[in-house]
């Protein structure tokens, strides 16, 4: 086992609040100036990387940054375009289409078995970055620079272009998931580290996608997403991996072969997700996603379109996503400064409520009463957008974070896949759903006539994941979530893949595990 993760095997404090723990983030309950307000960012980053390694928060700040945001924020306003324009396909069409792209998210627990399991000379992690960036770049570049390309093909590219995505996403979510296990009084902050970063990203790229799709095309601007999967191949080089020894006690048991840590993996996985504790928790935050539809195809058609809709602009398009990350990065404040202490269960509840209650605000514009109230479209879209996004951040950033409680010492990277797949799929089920219901009620490129119809039903569907709100835990991020026993034993299991050095470490996970 690598340091890494065998750090991660350290138990956790019985009870936090009567422990002074070294990962705690330091708080100031004196009242602050303007110059401290302005340098308590700084200082938070600061004290992440003392606690944590900075070429963490450095990775971090790319995969969800330059990744997960930008990239992804331009990924998602490039190829609407990319279908609508070059492709000309249906709107219904395109969502079939999307689903197609959570298919490498779905396969997260593959991407986590590898890297948890079958390391490169020795290195769980680092390889893997520099995987996912030739395999997105190399998928971006295709699409951008081979012409006319065939819908199977193009296709082909953009979901290449998500794996290059998801599997970098699972080797930093693994570092996460350990860090989180190890300062469980910093997990809060990691997550709120990821989604600042993610936002801030998506500012940048929302903000840029119109006019880069104005003044370069479509399928040109895909170019542009050849850079972030190049900065993945230099995180692989960059960023803190401890390689372990073998050649201190050669007198030791052989380290066990990859298909056998492969068995061993997969059952503790199995035993962790039967748990109770587990599976309900994970099966609300799937219906929670799954029955709410999109519908975001034939808004964005809706949207665009010169004689039903509102016809806003390429650059407008790119700027009330701008706006919504920004509306993101405040709910992501409200939720770090207020929320995070609070049960889950409560977040939960009044954030999905919110949230369907918010859905509304798409069925006031598509009907246009927004003008019957003298509100134009520029400002009640961005209006809506804000208010969207704020909800949506504050709905997510709890499932992360229970995601993160959830995860068993010694598979911590595989099952926070796992946990994460559940979404990813239930992210598809939402999209092939919502393309589905379009389909049926003749939502087309130039017929929206129920497409108000189709924004009823998911509001409706909405509104129906708050009667499995009784799923989640009550329990705060700070309480043990899942039985000492399934800890112990996954700690356990990695007794003959812990080095020489770690076995002091080993010791005390077991001990503090009974």
């Amino acid at each position: 086992m690598d340091p890494l993760e065998a750090q991660a095997l350290i138990s956790r404090p019985t009870n936090p609040a009567k422990h002074n723990h070294p990962c705690q983030s330091p708080t100031n309950k004196k009242n602050l100036d303007p110059l401290s307000l302005l340098l308590q960012p700084f200082q938070w980053l600061h004290m992440l990387s003392s606690h944590l390694n900075p070429s963490f928060v450095i990775g971090v700040a790319l995969v969800y940054g330059l990744g997960q945001g930008f990239s992804g924020s331009l990924f998602k306003v490039v190829t609407d375009y990319y279908w609508k324009d070059v492709q000309k396909v249906q709107p219904s069409e395109v969502q079939l289409y999307m689903g197609f792209y959570y298919i490498p998210w779905v396969m997260k627990p593959v991407w986590g078995l590898l890297t948890d399991v079958f390391p490169v000379r020795g290195y769980r992690r680092k390889p893997y970055f520099v995987m996912a960036g030739v395999l997105g770049g190399v998928s971006a570049l295709m699409v951008a620079l081979l012409g006319d390309l065939p819908v199977v093909v193009a296709l082909i590219c953009l979901i290449g272009l998500t794996a290059g995505m998801a599997i970098a996403d699972v080797a930093i979510d693994a570092c996460i998931a350990t860090n989180s296990i190890e300062c469980r009084e910093l997990a809060p902050d990691m997550q709120s580290l990821c989604w600042f970063c993610s936002s801030a990203g998506a500012l940048v790229g929302y903000s840029t996608s119109g006019v880069l799709v104005h003044h370069l095309g479509a399928q040109a601007a895909l170019g542009i997403l050849a850079v972030p999967p190049a900065s993945l191949i230099v995180l692989g080089f960059l960023i803190h991996e401890s390689k372990p020894s073998s050649t201190l006690h050669p007198q030791k048991k052989k380290k066990k072969e990859p298909l056998e840590g492969l068995g061993v993996a997969v059952t503790s996985m199995c035993k962790s997700i039967k748990c109770p504790q587990v599976w309900k928790p994970s099966l609300y935050m799937f219906l929670s996603l799954a029955l709410s539809i999109s519908t975001h195809e034939g808004q964005f058609y809706w949207y665009t379109d010169p004689k039903a809709g509102p016809a806003f602009s390429q650059e407008f398009v790119g700027i009330i996503y701008a706006i919504g990350a920004m509306a993101s990065m405040v709910g992501l404040v409200i939720y770090h400064k207020t929320l995070k202490d609070y049960p889950f269960r409560h977040i939960m509840f009044f954030a999905q409520l919110l949230y369907g209650v918010s859905g509304m605000l798409d069925l006031i514009f598509v009907l246009r009463w927004n003008l019957a109230l003298g509100i134009p479209d520029y400002f009640f879209i961005v209006a809506e957008e804000c208010v969207l996004k704020i909800i949506t951040r504050i709905r997510w950033m709890p499932m992360m974070l229970l995601s993160t409680r959830l995860c068993p010492s010694g598979i911590e990277g595989t099952f926070f896949a796992l946990l994460t797949c559940i979404d990813s799929l239930a992210s598809l089920s939402s999209k092939w759903g919502g393309g589905i219901v379009m389909h049926l009620l003749n939502v087309s490129r130039t017929d929206f006539r129920n497409l108000w119809l189709a924004i009823l039903i998911r509001n409706v569907m909405r509104f129906s994941a708050l009667g499995f709100i009784f799923l989640v835990p009550k329990a705060t991020y700070s309480e043990d979530l899942i039985p000492l026993d399934i800890l112990k034993n996954n700690s356990a299991a990695n007794v003959d893949d812990v080095e020489d050095g770690d076995e002091e470490m080993l010791q005390r996970v077991l001990k503090n595990a009974v």
